[in-house]
């Protein structure tokens, strides 16, 4: 079959899978599967590997002891030259705790899915799945495709980032559903838009824990250390070391410590959130945040830095740029116009650009309010971003 046929096939298959795809957008949301719940982030993998299985390809399972498990679909191509796979990504993992979606299970509304990780981003692997099954009905796009899900991308994917790194080596091009958007910049009355992204900053999460002495606040004031003053004291500087200009950013965003009001804190704790754009930044800005840190701001209490996760910087690329343009390509073609924004905002899409595979993010459905219970997307928006994605994929072999 020829480039323009299979398309043309594929296409026609994932319009008549709607009702399939809502299916198991419903199934997989109203799975519990916040990161730390391992059972829950596996039982939705469960649910994507009966699918994969039913459509005939080949799983497999990348065991992890406390995330989720890390699951890969594969389609072959016997007959490309060029047997490097096109990864499509996403996670199963989200921020909600356990019983979210038995409060809140998925539900349409006026045209919007609702739901826990409805768009962050459970419908992204559902239109992933679908375009993996529509391929593996029409025949495979001219190279192999896989798809890669992981298990713990909303605290920096601590287990799965050597998996998404290796993968990443393996392949020709990464394309990862996180969720697009509408252009809020469009002409009034323009709903045809669709926001994906071309860069993401790199994020740092720290954690810095003080030791030091205790003493009764009021008999023996003196003797004690207080690790809280040490640490309140660090809090002002490390806030002043934003330049927003060159788009770093830090930010303490949790603190605690103190063992009772009448006792001089003998231990103090806080986390912190590193921002930047470009990589030689970050270890510029991590070195100055130790430094702040390590200083004793009180004499006699000591401070150590903890790295807990980190995403690399999504950068943008002249091969990912060509994965924009086929990406572009293919949603004219439903009249929809595509645009490319930089966002602070960061994903496991950094580190297969990292790795050094062409990248493009943020190609699933159209949504938002993530991590809210108001978060949606657009049901309209399903079937063409799962066709436009697989026509992306054709045209960037």
């Amino acid at each position: 079959m020829s480039k323009t046929g299979l398309s043309q096939a594929v296409v026609s298959w994932l319009a008549a899978h709607e009702a399939e795809m809502v299916a198991l957008l419903g199934e997989l949301v109203n799975v519990d599967s916040g990161t730390y719940n391992k059972a829950g982030v596996d039982a939705a993998g469960e649910v994507l590997q009966h699918f994969w299985r039913a459509q005939g390809l080949s799983v497999s399972v990348i065991p992890h002891e406390t995330f989720g498990d890390a699951l890969i679909a594969d389609l072959p191509c016997p007959e490309a030259k060029d047997q490097r796979p096109v990864l499509m990504m996403g996670h199963r993992d989200t921020v909600f705790p356990d019983g979210e979606a038995g409060r809140r299970p998925f539900t349409v509304r006026d045209g919007r899915g609702y739901g826990p990780g409805v768009a962050d981003m459970k419908s992204g692997l559902v239109i992933e799945a679908f375009v993996m099954a529509a391929f593996a009905a029409c025949g495979a796009p001219g190279a192999p495709l896989r798809m890669l899900t992981t298990s713990d991308e909303e605290i920096a994917s601590p287990a799965c980032a050597p998996d998404i790194t290796a993968q990443a080596k393996l392949c020709r091009a990464v394309f990862n559903a996180e969720p697009s958007r509408r252009n809020a910049n469009a002409p009034a009355g323009n709903q045809n838009t669709q926001v994906v992204t071309r860069g993401r900053k790199g994020g740092v999460f720290m954690r810095v824990e003080t030791v030091g002495k205790a003493a009764h606040s009021g008999a023996h004031y003196e003797r004690g250390r207080s690790a809280i003053l040490d640490l309140a004291q660090k809090v002002a500087p490390l806030h002043a070391l934003t330049d927003l200009q060159r788009g770093i950013t830090v930010n303490v965003g949790l603190i605690g410590g103190g063992q009772t009001v009448n006792t001089i804190a003998p231990s103090a704790w806080m986390e912190i959130d590193l921002r930047y754009i470009e990589p030689p930044q970050r270890e510029e800005a991590v070195s100055a945040i130790r430094k702040i840190v390590e200083t004793p701001a009180v004499e006699g209490v000591t401070a150590e830095l903890i790295i807990k996760g980190e995403f690399l910087p999504l950068v943008q690329t002249p091969e990912s740029v060509r994965l924009l343009e086929a990406y572009t390509r293919a949603a004219a073609g439903y009249g929809i116009t595509v645009t490319a924004d930089f966002t602070g905002g960061c994903a496991d899409s950094g580190l297969t650009a990292a790795a050094g595979c062409p990248t493009l993010c943020s190609v699933g459905p159209v949504g938002g309010g993530g991590h809210t219970p108001e978060e949606f997307i657009e049901m309209a928006s399903l079937v063409p971003a799962a066709q436009t994605l697989a026509l992306a994929i054709c045209d960037s072999i």
